[in-house]
């Protein structure tokens, strides 16, 4: 009785984010197409900027054939765009003619899943073992320390944090690059040269990152562990003489950090998205930067694209987040 609920479940919430991506790509079509102007257009007043001379005719077919004609039909356009996704086909960018946008993503995502990926899991693991530490032995030195100094962290507004760390240790002390995610000197590839370039590069954002970030873990989960921790099931645990660190790993951190396990979630599908202010400061190569650029250029087809892959990730990770909590809530479970 309770597999069969629990698979209904699953299959609920599967209809549910199913039809979610299909609202997702609907609107990722629709919102360019409400917006004033059209990548067509805008190509063709770049050209004529350029050229000081209006565009002829031959060229003017010739780019509405490749980006689209605004005067089309609106259904026509969809079923068209549709086409494309099916064979994973985001578009050319205006910018970078006539590279594909799939491309220019894929070359910028690994940067940003290595940058930020890593940084979010570490920022969580260390926020949330702080955070039960700081909650089970609350009103402790420990607490009494640690808690204030993560509130000043948390309320320092990011830009900041990245811009003294960048001044100090880039510009002052010279001990990390001013910018870029590698040397642009060495070739691309698996050398060690090259990684250790990477590393070097990458440090500095990283430990911006952790820093904002795994304060604001901390505190939530020290709270929910303070709450966690007069519950009967742990007073019942203590009483059965079960070791403190297994009460407190087992029954009170367990239960407390469903709510954290949900913002780690949502983090984890912002991640494809990338830290946007992070990669804007330290000008790193990831699709945040790839984002940044495209609006201040208005390429259309890369910010289409951006949005729509950033939005299935955030789907994504909510469906593995409605996956997990099946696995550590009981009443999930036991309700179906």
């Amino acid at each position: 009785m309770r597999a069969s609920r629990r698979w209904a479940f699953l299959v609920r919430r599967l209809g549910f984010y199913l039809a979610a991506a299909a609202a997702a790509v609907a609107l990722n079509f629709l919102l360019p197409r409400l917006m004033p102007g059209d990548p067509s257009s805008a190509i063709v007043e770049e050209l004529e900027r350029v050229s000081g001379q209006q565009v002829p005719a031959e060229t003017l077919m010739s780019i509405r054939a490749i980006f689209g004609n605004p005067s089309d039909n609106l259904a026509e356009q969809f079923v068209d765009y549709l086409r494309q996704l099916g064979h994973f086909d985001l578009g050319v960018s205006v910018v970078n003619f006539p590279v594909p946008v799939a491309d220019l993503v894929w070359q910028a995502l690994p940067w940003t899943l290595l940058l930020v990926g890593t940084t979010t899991v570490a920022a969580f693991a260390i926020g949330t073992l702080l955070g039960v530490v700081a909650g089970w032995k609350a009103g402790s030195r420990f607490d009494a320390l640690l808690t204030p100094f993560t509130t000043f962290l948390s309320s320092v507004p990011y830009f900041w944090v990245a811009l003294l760390a960048l001044w100090v240790f880039g510009f002052v002390l010279g001990w990390t690059p001013l910018s870029g995610g590698y040397d642009a000197d060495l070739p691309q590839g698996f050398s060690f040269a090259y990684a250790v370039s990477v590393l070097h590069h990458g440090a500095l954002p990283a430990a911006t990152i952790i820093i904002s970030a795994f304060g604001g873990w901390l505190l939530g989960m020290r709270n929910m562990t303070v709450t966690t921790v007069r519950e009967d099931y742990v007073l019942l645990a203590q009483a059965k003489g079960l070791s403190p660190g297994r009460v407190m790993l087992r029954y009170a951190a367990r239960n407390a950090m469903l709510p954290s396990f949900t913002g780690f979630a949502m983090a984890l599908g912002g991640v494809v998205g990338g830290a946007l202010l992070t990669e804007i400061v330290f000008s790193y190569p990831g699709i945040g930067y790839l984002l940044y650029e495209a609006l201040q250029k208005r390429d259309y087809p890369m910010m289409q694209g951006v949005f729509l892959l950033i939005t299935l990730a955030v789907l994504l990770a909510n469906l593995v987040a409605d996956l997990a909590y099946v696995v550590l809530d009981p009443r999930i479970r036991a309700r179906g």
